[in-house]
């Protein structure tokens, strides 16, 4: 087992999603160079900026989790947060059933430095595979 483990976004989906943004932004430029309806500059003006996070946070929060001996690390927009594995309350999946499709939720239980408690919850798209393989190999480096 190598001496870290790392999940992230899938490279491809984060460019999808920048090829998307370029897009929306171009939509939006000639929306407001053609005089368009209000409406329409503001849905695509919407878009634009919705899309521009989505990749933006797909491409800055890399890796989205990550697991050492020494225990977790959860990286956003702002940064990373290291949680000790002694702060590590649970890990758990979390399956339930939405528009008649079933999905899978990893659930990090941490405390933060302040002793607040924290539920941290990843999908598919976050760790780029499946939360229930992440979630044995989180098992398998966690000490006892």
């Amino acid at each position: 087992m190598s001496d870290r483990t790392r999940w992230s976004p899938a490279a491809g989906l984060v460019a999808v999603g920048w090829l998307l943004t370029a897009g929306a932004v171009l939509w939006c430029v000639l929306l407001f160079a053609s005089g368009a309806d209000p409406a329409g500059r503001l849905i695509a003006g919407v878009a634009a900026v919705g899309l521009l996070l989505a990749s933006l946070f797909g491409t800055v929060a890399r890796p989205r989790l990550a697991a050492d001996a020494a225990g977790v690390t959860v990286r956003g927009l702002l940064g990373a947060r290291p949680f000790p594995w002694s702060r590590v309350q649970g890990v758990r999946v979390v399956r339930m059933r939405r528009l008649g499709r079933e999905s899978s939720m990893l659930e990090l239980d941490v405390r933060d430095a302040a002793g607040v408690e924290r539920l941290m919850v990843f999908g598919r798209l976050d760790l780029g595979a499946e939360p229930e393989d992440v979630a044995g190999l989180l098992a398998a480096r966690r000490p006892v």
